[in-house]
């Protein structure tokens, strides 16, 4: 079993260091492999004003520490293939994964540029994507160390996003890669906020427990000690004071 935790965006060392080391402890007790999650651009914004992160040259510079520090595993989000070939470069060894989001799944010269280094990638689903819709992304990894496939909903327009989980069930049944799935992202509501994106953070302990009952193995949520106040994606991640209950119930409710 696998659980990717973290912010949304890496604030600060401190910060992250605490989130890192704690998640890292729980994960521990359960027998769950931990990997943090962080980003250092968020690229994707509902409008101008939206904060994006502290930039790759100073959460790599974090990220490597938190390696060191707390022997935890790296996942953060690419957005094009120069910021892949830098990180390569530059700091090879820091980052253990690379995330294609969702919005960027289809397009073949990232997913290319990432599968061509030894890391493993994760291609979220894009929420405009059908989940059989997912063999053809598939077909652009060849070459790849391994890769994962994330389910974070899918939109149907209104600010809506919606957990089709027969879509899960196919994915389980018809794709040999991992299938991870965003619980936190999952109950988001994309720009409901008018500048930034809504959400409601109460349903994702149900998420998880229906996922893990449906027998998926690996689980991605972003965590928080006040999200309330976090510059991005607040609604919707999970207080870290409540991880602890719902890696509790992701093992307690999975289905072999």
């Amino acid at each position: 079993m696998r659980i990717i935790a973290g912010p949304c965006q890496h604030e600060s060392l401190g910060q992250s260091s605490h989130i890192a080391k704690k998640c890292k402890e729980i994960c521990d007790k359960y027998g769950v492999e931990y990997y943090f999650k962080a980003s250092y651009d968020k690229a994707n914004r509902s409008s101008v004003q939206g904060k994006r992160g502290v930039g790759l040259e100073s959460t790599m510079h974090d990220f490597k520490i938190l390696k060191e520090v707390y022997d935890v595993k790296i996942l953060t989000d690419v957005h094009d293939y120069v910021q892949v070939a830098r990180i390569e470069r530059e700091f090879r060894d820091v980052v253990d994964v690379y995330q294609i989001p969702a919005f960027l799944c289809r397009q073949t010269d990232l997913i290319q540029a990432v599968c061509a280094t030894d890391k493993i990638v994760n291609i979220k689903k894009g929420q405009f994507l059908a989940p059989w819709d997912m063999k053809g992304i598939l077909t652009k990894t060849e070459g790849a160390k391994e890769v994962w496939i994330t389910e974070r909903g899918t939109s149907f327009g209104y600010n809506t996003l919606v957990v089709d989980f027969t879509g899960l069930q196919y994915m389980l049944d018809n794709f040999s890669e991992p299938l991870v799935f965003d619980c936190t992202h999952a109950v988001q509501k994309p720009g409901g906020l008018g500048g930034s994106s809504g959400g409601n953070r109460d349903y994702v302990p149900g998420m998880a427990r229906a996922g893990s009952a449906l027998g998926i193995s690996s689980f991605f949520l972003e965590v928080h000690p006040d999200p309330d106040n976090a510059p991005s994606d607040g609604p919707n991640m999970l207080r870290l004071d409540d991880f602890e209950k719902v890696v509790s119930d992701i093992v307690k409710y999975h289905y072999e």
